[in-house]
């Protein structure tokens, strides 16, 4: 058969199978991703139906998803936001990076991967995943909740970090040394402060320049423009993701909203590509070896972004309901660490087996976190409250003087509580109004971080 015949037998079977499983996901509540992720290992080495023909088109089909990931995340955020959320927030991002990258580190350690290994990693285990997160709280009708704008600072935070991170990462694995590393994490840092000073200062100035009333002008001036600056990006060693990330943050207004419209479709389908080309650059043999690795990091780091929430919502002064949904809510991990691997396993062949075992776990779990570490946790305190109650021995009641007055309840500091107020047996001389529930629409706040993504 000829190769360019099989190269469309091959792609198309992949994307129909994509869009099937999507399909399946949907209707029973997940995200696509792990599927995704199944697919690409059942049919990449090791697995049942290996594709060649169609393998360098994945490749190249792949970055091309990298690149639009971080495009579109990119539009999501203006460069006001990001300041915004790194003036305010900034303690709630250093804790949730010592937390969560520490945990990655250690185990990459432990194991024996080097210091190179332990920073991939630690990347691996920190940044949560905003499109899963997204996806939840829309499903969940949360985009309201009062923590609902911690939760996105804390990603907001999250993703501007990979600015740096990233092309850090990128200089480590190229052997590049302690001081190649300095010399591209500062020409990574100069540029993100360029480019943020110019989406200050000049944003109406560059939207208005790429701007375009014909659709389909703007698609190809946007997504053009993207490709080069991420093409040079990754000639600098800057990371073709961070340059795409950029020129997100660099648009705005109805420009950045009409390149959303138009290339989330385009982002949705090489994403996909892009999980899959992951899967079948994993061999499935290698993952029953490292799965109690995986679970284990899995549990740990699970537990530390609960915790990273309960330190953020804190500090917004959220009650302790919503302190545990923005803890649940942060659990799921998927493109990013994803991306983090991709570029780690060319040097690293072993994070790849394990950031995929990792990825499946939590994208799984992250959603059931994000639904029930609240009503769990409150049960469990309820129950061991009912238990504890049990066990003291009863006092007998007192008996009162005929006539006497009924005893008056003594006043004390209200505790924190999520509910309404309990009422008091004696009248007070005007309405108590009731604290406000985490339920309700977030307040304006100086804490109030980046308005939800839609």
């Amino acid at each position: 058969m000829h190769d360019t015949t099989t190269l469309l037998i091959e792609l198309g079977a992949v994307i129909l199978g994509l869009g099937l499983i999507g399909r399946m996901a949907l209707r029973f509540g997940l995200s696509p991703i792990p599927l995704y992720l199944l697919a690409g290992l059942a049919f990449g080495q090791g697995g049942l139906l290996p594709l060649k023909a169609s393998e360098d088109f994945v490749g190249v089909g792949a970055e091309i998803g990298v690149i639009l990931l971080l495009l579109l995340l990119g539009l999501e955020y203006s460069a006001s936001e990001l300041v915004t959320s790194l003036k305010t927030q900034y303690p709630s991002g250093a804790v949730d990076f010592v937390l969560n990258a520490t945990p990655g580190a250690v185990a990459a350690l432990l194991l024996g991967w080097g210091p190179v290994g332990a920073v991939a990693l630690a990347g691996v285990t920190w940044i949560s995943s905003s499109g899963v997160i997204a996806k939840v709280l829309t499903d969940l009708g949360r985009l309201g909740n009062r923590e609902t704008p911690v939760i996105l600072s804390v990603l907001v935070i999250e993703d501007l970090s990979m600015a740096v991170y990233l092309p850090l990462l990128t200089a480590l694995l190229a052997g590049a040394g302690l001081a190649g590393g300095s010399v591209t994490l500062l020409i990574a840092l100069g540029t993100v402060g360029v480019v943020l000073y110019l989406a200050l200062r000049h944003g109406r100035l560059i939207s208005r320049a790429v701007s375009s009333d014909n659709p389909e002008m703007l698609l190809l001036v946007v997504l053009g423009l993207t490709l080069l600056v991420a093409g040079v990006a990754q000639e600098l060693q800057v990371s073709a993701a961070v340059g795409a990330f950029l020129v997100g943050i660099a648009l705005s207004g109805e420009v950045a909203k009409g390149a959303e419209r138009l290339l989330t479709p385009l982002r949705d389908l090489f994403a996909a590509v892009f999980f899959v080309f992951f899967g079948l650059s994993t061999d499935p043999t290698e993952i029953p070896p490292v799965l109690l690795p995986a679970l284990l990091l899995a549990a740990v780091t699970a537990i530390t972004k609960v915790g990273t929430g309960w330190y953020a919502a804190r500090r917004a002064g959220i009650g302790s309901r919503g302190r545990l949904r923005a803890g649940g809510a942060l659990v799921a991990r998927g493109e990013f660490s994803i991306v983090i691997a991709g570029l780690a396993v060319g040097t690293e062949p072993r994070i790849g087996p394990l950031a995929t075992a990792y990825v499946l776990i939590l994208v799984i779990v992250g959603p059931l976190a994000a639904r029930y570490t609240e009503p769990v946790v409150r049960r469990l305190g309820a129950w061991q409250g009912a238990r504890s109650a049990s066990a003291k021995p009863h006092a007998p009641e007192a008996e009162s003087a005929v006539g006497a007055p009924a005893p008056r309840p003594v006043e004390g500091a209200a505790a924190e509580h999520d509910g309404p107020t309990a009422s008091r047996p004696v009248p007070e001389p005007g309405p108590r109004a009731a604290p406000p529930s985490d339920d309700e629409p977030p307040l304006p706040s100086h804490r109030g971080g980046p308005q939800p993504l839609p």
